[in-house]
Order: structure tokens, then C-alpha cells, then sequence
């Protein structure tokens, strides 16, 4: 299990203390440093079935700058990969690859179901 997280992130935090209390052994990557590139997010994004949309991180001053809310949707799903290859600050974390599933951002309920 791969799990993408940002040091200073709170969420990833919480996430990675809930994988410690469970057990889970995981290979923890720091997304800033060594970000996914965009067929590691292609293969992931069609993977987990959700929309590419769910990859980014909205919520990140990265996103507010560049003014992504306005610009995705007129965009073509390379150039969305690419853009998200570009940065990490970019991802939605805490990021989860397994073999058989993807998950983005921690919502407990949802990884006690799919981990």
C-alpha cells in the first residue's frame, strides 16, 4: 500500500495515525518531494472509478491561484493529468493505492470499508 502525504497536512495525519492503530503496514511517500506523474495518476484515477475531478485538491492555495475551479472543466482529461503530475501541492491527500483499490482524502468510514 502506497500512501501519499503531505508532513504538514492535519488530514494526513489523522490518516496515518488511523493506519497505525490498525495495523496497516504501508510505504509512506511525501507528495511534495516525490509526486505521483501522470500515468502513475492515470492508472490510479482509472482505477479508483471516481472523477478526475476528486484527484485535486480543492481546498489548497495552489488550486485557489491558479484558479482551477473555473478552468478544469474546460479542460481535457490529459491536460487535467498533467497539470496534476506538474505539482503535488496539487493531489488531494492523503492518497491510497493499493493492488485493488484508490482512495483520496480521509474519510474514515469509507477506508474501515475498502482497507
Amino acid at each position: 500500500m502506497k500512501v501519499y502525504c503531505y508532513a504538514k497536512c492535519t488530514t494526513c495525519k489523522k490518516a496515518l495515525k488511523w493506519l497505525d492503530e490498525q495495523g496497516k503496514e504501508y510505504e509512506l511517500i511525501d507528495i511534495k518531494e516525490n509526486h505521483p506523474d501522470k500515468e502513475a495518476l492515470k492508472d490510479a484515477w482509472q482505477k479508483s472509478g471516481l472523477p478526475l475531478k476528486r484527484f485535486f485538491n480543492t481546498s489548497g492555495l495552489l488550486y485557489r491561484e491558479m484558479g482551477l475551479k473555473d478552468k478544469l472543466a474546460s479542460m481535457s482529461e490529459e491536460e487535467q493529468l498533467e497539470l496534476l503530475a506538474s505539482d503535488g501541492m496539487l493531489v488531494k491527500r492523503p492518497m491510497i493505492i493499493t493492488e485493488d483499490t484508490v482512495l483520496t482524502g480521509f474519510k474514515q468510514a469509507e477506508w474501515e470499508q475498502k482497507l
